[in-house]
């Protein structure tokens, strides 16, 4: 009797802990209030230093080649993110110029461009299939201006992971903030 009033609890409380979990379980939180902008990332991934490049990176423990990093340039201060063009258009330039510029072995299709509004900062949501000479991936970016400065949050996966990691690389795509 004492057994299946436990148990009877334990079902009742996990059911009940089930329905309190959030929306972004899994993932956590970055915040650069030096830069200032801020995105989820998933648990289990981990920063790594780098030099000359992103601003921040972070890769999976496991799947090492799965990785999220924000890069930084420039703009002039008047400049907007419609200053730039149209979602297609600014997706296109950054594959040219960043995903897989001339003569780095890469080739990158702009696979979807879409404009959305935050917290009155305008965002381009940009999806990519990318070919590398050995492999196939599937990078999903979110671009910014703030303070006269773009802001490029890219994560990346192998084409053969993505179907499983798509939710929550949405996620840490919208998630993306700056300020």
């Amino acid at each position: 009797m004492l057994k299946r009033i436990a148990a009877i609890l334990l079902v009742v409380l996990s059911l009940t802990l089930t329905g309190c979990v959030s929306k972004v379980t899994g993932l956590k939180s970055y915040v650069d209030t030096g830069d200032g902008y801020q995105f989820l990332y998933p648990n289990g991934w981990l920063p790594i230093a780098v030099s000359n490049g992103p601003d921040v990176v972070f890769r999976d423990l496991i799947q090492q080649t799965e990785n999220v990093s924000v890069v930084i340039s420039p703009v002039p201060n008047d400049k907007t993110l419609a200053d730039l063009g149209t979602p297609t258009d600014v997706g296109y330039k950054l594959s040219k110029s960043a995903i897989a510029p001339a003569d780095s072995g890469r080739e990158a299709e702009l696979v979807n461009a879409e404009a959305r509004e935050s917290r009155s900062k305008n965002y381009y949501i940009l999806e990519y299939a990318v070919k590398l000479p050995n492999q196939q991936r599937h990078n999903l970016a979110s671009v910014a201006i703030s303070r006269g400065k773009l802001f490029t949050l890219n994560v990346s996966t192998t084409e053969e992971r993505w179907p499983k990691v798509k939710e929550a690389f949405e996620k840490v795509v919208k998630s993306f903030s700056v300020y």
